[in-house]
């Protein structure tokens, strides 16, 4: 979207604001498909959980990942409108609960769409025996994140070494393991992690198979990273290294899916923000703009991430300090933006901030989150 697309939004809809353009998630769906053409997409629904991007993204053929009863709902809506006897199928297709711990009371909500749902320890599995024995399992394998952004693996996965065991303890349940699945780390720019991953998941494959139990389902998870910046490699690069090792590690007739969120949605939204104060410390001015890390900012806290912040004035750009409207400390965007010289009431913008950003925004200390605005739905 361009400047003046912006700063028209700003002037209709106030600051701050969010801009998200529905032409750039489309446009990022199709590179997805267009490099891992064998891979069904299941984006993940907490990256940016707006109903319009789900449906944009359902209307594109997209799956969704869901990590909660209400994500579930949220995406159980646009299809619930189907006949009844194709809708069980329909949301093996469209849907898994990718969250592998859940409470009882989410399993008996689950239970009557027999949903796909994911485990990796033996009491979740006792669980979902009692509480959603209707449901499909697929095992959530631990494998390396070295060099993600945000580390996964210290929180879900079995160890490879006992999956099998964990595969034929869940059929002695009666329960039926459809698939594998791993995650490498959220924003992985260290694509050797996918390669290991597969690998450790061909050989429990193998080691299952061995044991007289076929999965059918290989989940290769999400952290496809968006390209924030130059320093991104291009996703051909990836998709290249994963084609091959599927190729090589898997028979044809293997199902594959995977959990992108934020390839999907990270580059589709922008924030414009007002500078509502400006002061000098110490030789350094510092602005506060009407938005904050406890709202469109948070994934400064929650996401390891920087957004860097632009200006629409043009000029001779200079150090300065960037802090959000709450009374709080911690509220800081930046201690090193550059910036030309601003004043009360000039706008500045920050790009690529779809994903784990308004959606992990809060009311703290009053602020309401931003408004947001869908362009090109």
């Amino acid at each position: 979207m361009t400047r003046k697309q912006l700063q028209s939004v700003a002037r209709e809809h106030g600051t701050p604001v969010v801009v998200i353009d529905h032409d750039i998630i489309r446009k990022n769906y199709f590179e997805f498909k267009k490099h891992l053409p064998k891979v069904q997409a299941y984006y993940a629904v907490k990256a940016n959980p707006a109903p319009e991007i789900v449906r944009t993204l359902y209307k594109a053929g997209a799956s969704f990942d869901v990590a909660s009863l209400p994500e579930f709902m949220l995406v159980y809506e646009n299809i619930r409108r189907l006949p009844p006897e194709v809708q069980q199928d329909f949301i093996w297709d469209k849907i898994i609960y990718a969250n592998p711990t859940k409470p009882k009371e989410t399993l008996l909500a689950l239970d009557r769409y027999k949903p796909l749902v994911t485990y990796d320890n033996l009491n979740e599995l006792k669980k979902i025996k009692r509480y959603a024995p209707h449901a499909g399992v697929v095992l959530r394998l631990r494998v390396p994140n070295t060099g993600s952004m945000v580390e996964l693996s210290n929180k879900f996965g079995c160890d490879p070494g006992e999956a099998v065991d964990l595969v034929q303890a869940a059929f002695e349940m009666g329960l039926v393991v459809e698939g594998l699945s791993f995650h490498v780390g959220s924003q992985c720019t260290n694509f050797e992690n996918f390669v290991q991953a597969l690998n450790m998941a061909a050989a429990v494959m193998k080691e299952s198979r061995s044991r007289g139990h076929e999965i059918k389902i290989l989940d290769i998870g999400g952290g496809f990273p968006a390209h924030y910046n130059k320093h991104v490699r291009p996703f051909g690069q990836l998709a290249r290294k994963i084609n091959a090792e599927i190729g090589r590690l898997f028979p044809q007739d293997i199902e594959i899916l995977a959990e992108p969120g934020r390839f999907l949605a990270a580059t589709a939204a922008t924030s414009v923000a007002r500078i509502i104060g400006k002061a000098v410390r110490d030789g350094k001015t510092c602005y506060y703009i009407d938005d904050s890390v406890y709202h469109t900012f948070s994934g400064i806290i929650f996401d390891h991430c920087q957004y860097p912040l632009k200006a629409f004035k043009s000029g001779k750009t200079e150090i300065c300090a960037v802090f959000g409207q709450t009374c709080d400390g911690l509220d800081t965007i930046s201690q090193s933006e550059e910036l030309p010289d601003l004043e009360i009431e000039d706008l500045v913008y920050a790009e690529n901030i779809g994903a784990y950003s308004n959606a992990s925004a809060t009311w703290f200390n009053g602020f309401p989150p931003a408004k947001v605005v869908h362009l090109n739905q």
